[in-house]
């Protein structure tokens, strides 16, 4: 992956030092989602043309961390912001990623660091979830009062992530005027995702699934094959699943949001 520079159109003054910006996403074995990462890192950098924007990966690719943070440190940055690409605060955001960055910084203490916030339900954020999912309403033939809304989370054992993933659901719906929307999860959260699907196929004749995670890969495809089973055991009832993030404009505002409004030190 070839290092990320500033946009020519807005360039760095030549005496200030360039802020840096560590982008760290979860990271994939799946191709196609490891690429859409990169992707999102150059339309980041086309967000943030001042400063120096470094993608970095937690699992299964390179660049690491580490990696990442001493290549903005040889650029002269000396002030990194750490911007989690994760939906929710969980174990990674709140632990993995701080104890990573601390080590990089003892490393080279005249380097300061801020963390951004994970892109949770900002405001462009909710505007793509629900664009995409209005793009699949279109293709249902029932009325839209028929229609149940599944939103689906990767998962997580962090009660507070479980619970920023209900409120999310909550927005969604009262956005496109779906009442009462279900809210699951694949992996480590209550209810199961496959077992909720089968549940509400019994007494929906339209259901709309939103996938919420941010790549292509295994979970999305895993999440895929669930749904095409219900298809056919449902043969009757209408079930549309609707399209992951994607390495989208509007996820790159949304952490650019993040990345420029207050910061904490950590």
């Amino acid at each position: 992956m070839p290092e990320l520079r500033p946009a020519p159109s807005d360039p760095i003054e030549p005496n200030a030092k360039p802020i840096g910006v560590l982008l760290v996403g979860h990271g994939t074995r799946d191709e196609v989602g490891t690429q859409q990462f990169f992707e999102l890192a150059g339309k980041l950098q086309t967000q943030l043309p001042a400063m120096l924007v470094q993608p970095s990966l937690l699992e299964f690719q390179q660049p690491t961390i580490p990696v990442a943070w001493n290549r903005l440190v040889s650029q002269g940055v000396t002030e990194i912001r750490v911007a989690p690409l994760l939906l929710f605060a969980a174990g990674h955001a709140k632990q993995d990623i701080p104890d990573l960055v601390r080590k990089c910084q003892a490393a080279t203490p005249h380097v300061s660091f801020t963390h951004t916030r994970p892109i949770s339900r900002q405001a462009a954020l909710v505007d793509l979830v629900c664009s995409h999912l209005r793009a699949s309403r279109r293709q249902f033939t029932h009325p839209d009062d028929e229609i149940t809304l599944m939103m689906v989370g990767r998962g997580s054992h962090d009660p507070c992530a479980q619970a920023d993933m209900r409120v999310l659901s909550e927005v969604v719906s009262h956005r496109l005027g779906i009442k009462n929307p279900s809210t699951s999860f694949y992996a480590m959260a209550q209810p199961p995702f496959a077992e909720t699907l089968d549940h509400l196929a019994r007494r929906s004749r339209q259901i709309l699934i939103h996938p919420h995670l941010l790549f292509d890969g295994r979970l999305f495809q895993a999440i895929q094959a669930i749904v095409t089973q219900a298809q056919a055991k449902y043969p009757d009832v209408e079930i549309r699943l609707s399209s992951y993030l994607g390495p989208h404009e509007s996820v790159a505002q949304s952490i650019a949001a993040r990345i420029t409004e207050n910061t904490a030190h950590v």
